[in-house]
């Protein structure tokens, strides 16, 4: 018997949401057939087999949230004697126990056979103490953020578990939907919803948002920023990736975006100052790490949140192939069908808020990175131009840095480099 275990599938992933078994029990699996969908921290992903046999049972349903590391489903593999219905606590015979699970194991024979309530000294026989319902640490948690009592809630998993699909159809019938209030704190005009206060909606964190949250926290509060800003001229950029995209265009391929040159002119300047192209180690007194590989990170708002998917190599590949792989990327994060190796490695990352007509902006570092530019729209304003003022489209990028690993003067280079090859747009493709 094989246990299937929730998988890690990206490296900020703690906990996975079961979004739909592909297989059911009885079902032959060979290996690569995919197994389940996993809604992770960044995407929905597909899981595949990699032993042979057939699915014996699933153990926990579509919609639970599930620690990585607890056993899923079981495999058959025909080495081991069906003696019974295994454990839920990740063992299995001839392997060692998996960690044990904060929540207490599901009984699948039926209920415990009932037992006489011990008599009171008059006589009368006392009830039994109020069983706590089943449900996962999460469901817990929002439920008590909430103000909802699981009491009142009957749970669709197996055994009666309260998962989280119970949970949101609860939320969203109101806050009188489980009967259950609280007192308003003082200070403030409050509904039943625990300290919500009048005319607002408590939306929940899903995954995504979570892990963003706690991640963007740790970055903010333990990484020293600063920030430093430059203006470049993107006349002749506008200029070239206009005839570059009529070239294209008469060739029937993809556009380029000015994001495209943007990415490629910064995967050219992180090789030339390879300082930036870092990140910070905490071996011994502390250490710089200078990686090999120009991995650059592209921020992408979707509806699910915010996700960086990587561009691996962005200095050696042409603007062309950056604009293909950025498309195919960006597509991918709409769908929630990023794989966890589309998201990793990443060195570098740049947010562009352009598109928005937002001038400029300071980013948060997406940790373990040194380093995340921030770039702003390409405006027409006044400019000095050979001693006469004239109308220039500019952009402002703002480099925020780690200063345990980047100095002042190195971020200063590094814009200085980066705002010349956008004001000399054929260094960028040659």
């Amino acid at each position: 018997m094989i246990d299937i275990l929730m998988p890690r599938l990206s490296d900020t992933m703690e906990e996975g949401v079961i979004v739909a078994w592909r297989k059911k029990p009885g079902e032959a699996v060979e290996i690569g057939d995919v197994l389940v969908e996993i809604e992770t921290d960044k995407a929905t992903m597909e899981h595949e087999a990699y032993e042979a046999g057939t699915l014996h049972e699933i153990l926990l349903p579509e919609g639970e949230t599930v620690r990585i590391g607890t056993v899923i489903a079981r495999i058959d593999d025909g080495r081991e004697p069906l003696a019974g219905t295994p454990p839920r606590d990740g063992t299995s015979q001839g392997k060692p126990p998996a960690p044990a699970t904060s929540e207490p194991p599901i009984p699948e024979s039926g209920p415990a056979p009932a037992t006489d309530p011990a008599p009171t000294e008059g006589g009368a026989a006392t009830s039994p103490p109020a069983r706590r319902p089943l449900a996962t640490p999460l469901v817990r948690r929002l439920a008590r953020d909430n103000a909802i009592d699981l009491n009142e809630i009957i749970g669709s998993g197996p055994g009666g578990r309260i998962i989280r699909a119970d949970l949101d159809r609860a939320l969203a019938r109101g806050p009188g939907a489980t009967g259950h209030s609280v007192p308003a704190a003082s200070g403030g005009a409050t509904t039943p919803n625990g300290g919500v206060p009048t005319g607002a909606t408590s939306v929940p964190f899903d995954t995504t948002r979570q892990v963003i949250s706690r991640r963007l926290t740790e970055s903010s509060s333990s990484v020293p920023h600063f920030s430093v800003t430059a203006v470049a001229d993107v006349e002749e950029l506008l200029a070239l990736r206009a005839r570059i995209n009529a070239e294209l265009d008469d060739a029937g391929q993809g556009k380029v975006s000015l994001n495209d040159l943007i990415v490629r002119a910064s995967a050219v300047a992180l090789r030339e100052h390879p300082g930036v192209n870092a990140s910070y180690s905490e071996e011994g007194r502390g250490a710089t790490l200078l990686h090999e590989h120009v991995n650059i990170g592209i921020a992408v708002a979707s509806d699910h949140g915010l996700v960086v998917p990587v561009i691996a190599d962005a200095d050696r590949m042409a603007v062309s192939r950056i604009a293909a792989e950025s498309r195919r990327l960006v597509g991918l994060a709409k769908d929630r069908k990023l794989s966890g190796a589309d998201m990793t490695g990443g060195t570098f990352t740049i947010s562009n808020l352009g598109m928005y007509q937002v001038e400029s902006f300071t980013a948060i570092i997406n940790p373990p990175e040194g380093a995340i530019l921030a770039v702003g729209a390409a405006l027409p304003e006044p400019a000095a131009v050979e001693g006469a003022v004239a109308v220039r489209h500019r952009i402002r990028c703002t480099l925020s840095a780690d200063h345990r690993i980047i100095d002042g003067a190195l971020a200063a280079r590094f814009l200085s480099t980066l705002t010349s090859l956008l004001e000399h747009p054929l260094r960028i493709i040659a």
